[in-house]
């Protein structure tokens, strides 16, 4: 009796293994569910473009404001080379920067800080741009 079922238990093991090794991998891999399409490749190209386009204008709208003009002069930075700086960064210091840019500009329009507090950002942000830049 023991034998009997070693063999089942073998016949079943040994038919297992078979399926498992039998199969090409190839045909496995072929499911089409976890590729991308180049549409969709597309699509994420164009998306991350025009948001990258979205926090360059957002910064360069901040720092082309009077305040900014003036804060920048005061603390003797070029506008050009900040503007140019902008350009450089990347993807994620970009949109990092932008999100300062647009909360401290949201808070000053509503009150919640001053002039002086708006240039202490804005040299801030300025100065954060050009040390990236520079240690690139």
């Amino acid at each position: 009796m023991n034998s009997e079922r070693f063999r089942v238990v073998r016949a079943v093991t040994a038919s297992a293994l078979v399926a498992v090794f039998g199969i090409p991998q190839t045909l496995v891999a072929q499911v089409t569910d976890h590729l991308v399409t180049p549409s969709d490749l597309q699509k994420a190209a164009v998306g991350a473009s025009q948001e990258r386009q979205k926090n360059l204008d957002s910064l360069r709208t901040f720092f082309a404001s009077d305040g900014a003009k003036k804060a920048m002069q005061s603390a003797h930075m070029d506008p050009q080379q900040v503007n140019k700086a902008v350009a450089s960064l990347s993807d994620d210091e970009l949109a990092q920067l932008a999100r300062r840019a647009n909360k401290a500009q949201a808070d000053f329009a509503g009150g919640s800080i001053s002039d002086r507090d708006l240039i202490i950002i804005l040299v801030a942000i300025a100065a954060l741009i050009l040390i990236i830049v520079a240690v690139r």
